[in-house]
């Protein structure tokens, strides 16, 4: 059977492909592609009446290895979706989905208040979309007060807290002028208790979804930001008032303009805003969301992101870095005439792995490029008398998943110094403090850690380490805090396995919890484990999560789940609903995800262990701790499943063609061939760091690491997981592995999920997810 058939789903915007053999069928009824009817003509719901109805179910008997019984097998699949509330994997999801986020945490300077921002959850019980802003004293027993833009009791995307320097404003984006579109705010804030001119009293206000309540000088060379209605000048935006000034709500709107806003920061004058600011951008920045789709004659056509300020009394917003450069990361020095920053020419998305550091002239927008660094950078960071610039360089597989050395450098330029070399760990955030020291969050070993190091003697000190995670910039993937002034007292959302995320507050030793969002949420899996084992020289840590309701006495399938990166690091972190994973440990499974050489948490030797080798050092990592939780665990050896996300999706990819140890494997959003997926995918410059030279200069390195040059070894079962607007890992890599499977004769589903990235945005697709990962992984282990 040559044509391609389409199987539908009741998840919206799904496309399933299914293949037995090198024969297509559909579960259910057969459908040609270009037959199947539009949304518009059958709903979802009906066309999966319909196809039950049609349906012949393969009898109960079916002998094991036949095509009768893999069909069997495949139409559980299609159909393992919750009955009721007793079904372990809907508990599971309930809490995944149930549970409170937050986007971030911030301290004011004087460590007396914190601001945060927390997700909103809609009336279907997953996330709306919208946030809010709360305020509350670090000391005070006052309910926090709700930060709004506008008033009334529609919700809004609101975040990207500021505090000014004297701690008596917030600045903030909010889209209550127009849905989609942030603008920047800035609030007068007054009273100990963490009350704001325009915050709502927390527990008297309503707010849908919410578990307590609802409660801002011109250059020669200077450009003027388009505002929305399409005029370069400046007037508007001037002139700009409260979105709800009228109304006495108190938040001034600075701005008016039509693109993306992020990072706002306060000049320590506290008379300027810094903002990054993508004008006209027809989507948000970064290879992890979905693409925009290109037709007709494809350009290299990109939008820069650039440095602006606003003058805080007038409005006035100026871009003043170049428009050719796209800035990724700033700070302002100490006398606030000048800023250090990460940048690069070009296209933002892709040379992230290429930006170098510069400094950047407010007045004139004069950049002045002072290291060039021999691996990526991150976090740059002016020291307070304004000598030096600190920052994390290292080898990193993507921007926000930072881990490396710290360094400094000279703030006029020269040879950058490695401030610790030699660490047992990855630092992936720092500040300074008045001692002129440097505190940082860490990966060290599976967990994360705090310490400071000297600059003068490099000593460093560990302040505090656990098995849990730390974050104050939550959207990230690094650990990261919330310092004050002082130094010593910070903030950040808290959270590990065991305990849902909350806001933390004080100086270390002295943590309070400021929130308990997640009080009624409840634990759907087992206690975690780390393990350690060795393997070709290397100390090796992974995270067993056991199975809910755990009996020593029975045997339990094991699921390995390869984290992404690679540059990266499982840590012990309460599950998000892109944790499918880890929702296997609800039902019924052992979960190990392992930090195999090549992640973070043992040091750049570590981390780099697996330049040139993907799938070749790492992925007997991954097996040796495969061994050692067979080790110390209850675990049958011949039930065991393999699966993982972008790196451990090609992990996933690659392993199945390495042994037929995995009786069943998932791979999301993987690679399965690194000569095509060079000239495939949007962000090319990432390769050259990990496999020394382009495809074109040395293709043998890339196909020596691509599992389709090994395909014929592939007997696993495997079920192929990838969106379609996918720029970082693309959708024809999961097609190509689909189809090296069918045409050896491998049971294989492939699910491609519309207007999906790297990173799955919506929740009936995350739920789609978990449940056909649970149900590809009971029909094989279970």
């Amino acid at each position: 059977m040559r044509f391609v058939i389409a199987s539908k789903s009741n998840t919206a915007g799904l496309v399933a492909l299914l293949f037995i053999g090198g024969a297509a069928f559909e579960t259910g009824s057969f459908l040609r592609a270009q037959e199947q009817p539009s949304p518009q003509e059958k709903s979802p719901e009906k066309a999966k009446a319909e196809d039950n109805a049609k349906g012949k179910q393969p009898g109960p008997h079916a002998e094991e290895g036949t095509k009768q019984a893999v069909e069997a097998r495949l139409k559980a699949v299609e159909h393992a979706k919750p009955t009721g509330a007793a079904e372990p994997i809907h508990e599971v999801e309930k809490t995944l989905f149930a549970t409170r986020r937050f986007e971030q945490a911030v301290i004011s300077p004087d460590g007396k208040r914190v601001a945060w921002v927390e997700e909103l959850i809609g009336k279907d019980g997953a996330p709306s979309g919208n946030t809010a802003i709360y305020i509350a004293g670090v000391e005070a027993k006052a309910p926090p007060k709700r930060l709004k833009a506008g008033v009334g009791a529609r919700d809004r995307e609101e975040g990207s807290v500021a505090w000014s320097p004297d701690s008596k404003r917030v600045a903030f984006l909010s889209d209550a002028l127009k849905a989609g579109q942030r603008q920047l705010y800035v609030a007068n804030v007054s009273g100990g208790d963490g009350s704001a001119t325009n915050a709502t009293n927390a527990t008297n206000a309503k707010t849908t979804g919410a578990t307590s309540g609802t409660s801002a000088t011109g250059a020669p060379n200077a450009t003027t930001a388009t505002n929305a209605t399409g005029a370069t000048s400046p007037t508007k935006a001037m002139n700009a008032t409260s979105a709800a000034g009228a109304a006495g709500a108190g938040a001034k709107r600075l701005t008016n303009v039509k693109g993306f806003l992020a990072e706002p920061k306060w000049s320590p004058d506290g008379k300027t805003m810094a903002v990054l600011f993508t004008e006209n951008a027809t989507r948000a920045s970064g290879p992890l969301v979905a693409e925009t789709p290109q037709t007709g004659e494809i350009k290299d056509a990109f939008f820069e992101q650039r440095l602006a300020v606003v003058d805080v009394a007038s409005g006035k917003l100026r871009q003043i870095s170049p428009a050719d450069t796209y800035v990724y990361e700033y700070d302002w020095a100490p006398d606030g005439l000048k800023f250090a920053v990460t940048a690069a020419l070009g296209n933002g998305d892709n040379n992230w792995w290429v930006a170098e550091l510069y400094t950047l002239e407010g007045a004139t927008g004069l950049m002045k490029s002072i290291y060039k660094p021999h691996l990526q950078i991150a976090n740059p960071a002016w020291s307070p008398e304004g000598e030096k610039i600190a920052f994390v360089e290292g080898l990193m597989s993507d921007a926000g998943l930072t881990g490396g050395d710290i360094f400094s450098v000279d703030a006029g330029g020269g040879e950058a110094q490695d401030l610790t070399p030699e660490i047992k760990a990855s630092p992936s955030w720092i500040a300074w403090t008045p001692e002129k020291k440097i505190i940082f969050t860490e990966f060290v070993g599976g967990d994360v850690g705090l310490a400071s190091v000297d600059p003068q003697s490099k000593k460093v000190e560990t302040l505090w380490r656990g098995g849990e995670y730390l974050a104050a910039d939550a959207g990230g993937f690094s650990p990261t805090i919330s310092l004050a002034k002082d130094g010593a007292t910070m903030a950040f959302v808290r959270e590990s396995y065991s305990a849902p995320p909350e806001v933390w507050a004080g100086k270390v030793g002295e943590w309070k919890q400021l929130t308990r969002r997640n009080k009624g949420v409840t634990r759907e899996w087992g206690d975690p484990k780390s393990l350690e084992w060795k393997n070709g020289g290397y100390d090796v840590q992974g995270w067993l999560l056991y199975p809910k309701n755990f009996d020593g006495s029975k045997k339990y399938p094991l699921v390995v789940n390869v984290h992404g990166g690679p540059s990266w690091a499982s840590v012990a972190k309460w599950p998000s609903p892109h944790g499918y994973a880890s929702a296997l440990a609800g039902a019924g499974y052992f979960v190990l995800s392992p930090n195999p050489r090549g992640s973070y948490g043992q040091g750049e030797a570590f981390t780099r262990a697996n330049v040139r080798d993907f799938g070749g050092g790492d992925f007997a990592d991954v097996l040796a701790g495969v061994d050692e939780a067979i080790r110390v665990a209850p675990i049958d050896a011949n039930r065991l499943g393999l699966t993982g996300w972008s790196y451990g999706g090609f992990m996933t990819m690659f392993g199945v063609t390495q042994t037929n140890r995995f009786k069943a494997a998932m791979a999301g959003a993987g690679v399965a061939n690194w000569q095509s997926y060079y000239g495939e995918n949007l962000i090319d410059q990432w390769m050259i760091p990990f496999f020394g030279k382009s495809v074109y200069d040395d293709p043998e390195i890339y196909a020596k690491s691509s599992a389709i040059n090994f395909i014929k070894k592939a007997k696993t079962p495997t079920l192929v997981i990838v969106g379609d607007s996918d720029g970082e890992c693309p959708a024809p890599q999961s097609f190509e592995f689909w189809h090296g499977l069918k045409a050896q004769g491998v049971e294989t589903q492939l699910v491609v999920y519309e207007h999906e990235g790297h990173l799955f945005a919506k929740p009936q697709h995350q739920r789609d997810v978990i449940e056909r990962t649970l149900g590809w992984f009971d029909a094989h282990l279970k």
